[in-house]
């Protein structure tokens, strides 16, 4: 009983795997909606101002940032608690495929987190005029707090691999 108990709960990190396909879905989104930005801004650049501009660029810069976390939980997710990726002799593999385990792919993403949070930021600094004070002060307040919960992730799994 206690064997097939085991083998039940290992076999039940497959639930897994269509959750990081579902994750592909998402990246998807992000690529449609990062090209309906760009097809947006083309018939109007000249006439932009420069400052919507770079808001509109730190809005793709956004969304590639989190496009490429999804990638990397999607993959490291998936080796790491469903299954190997079977890639032998494609040229394509990504380097750091098979090397990041729980712990470097929770710094990874906390630090991701900490870009977009900085990106998002960045977009409030450079649009102050039309935003509250107290709403900057909370955007701030989040993102140091973003930056210290990094921080002390980073710190404490440091401590804990020695």
């Amino acid at each position: 009983m206690e064997n097939f108990i085991e083998k039940l709960m290992y076999s039940s990190r497959w639930i897994m795997a269509p959750i990081y396909l579902g994750l592909s879905l998402a990246l998807l989104a992000l690529g449609i909606k990062f090209f309906q930005e760009v097809f947006h801004i083309i018939p109007i650049i000249l006439s932009m101002k420069e400052v919507e501009l770079i808001l509109v660029v730190l809005s793709l810069i956004d969304i590639a940032l989190v496009g490429g976390l999804i990638v990397m939980v999607m993959f490291s997710g998936y080796e790491n608690f469903v299954s190997r990726l079977d890639l032998e002799g494609n040229d394509d593999k990504l380097s750091w495929l098979g090397k990041l385990d729980s712990g470097s792919l929770k710094n990874k993403v906390a630090a991701s987190i900490v870009a977009i949070s900085s990106i998002h930021l960045l977009k409030v600094f450079m649009n102050t005029e039309s935003i509250a004070n107290d709403k900057i002060m909370w955007y701030l307040l989040i993102h140091i707090t973003f930056v210290l919960s990094a921080f002390a992730m980073g710190y404490l799994d440091k401590v804990l691999r020695k």
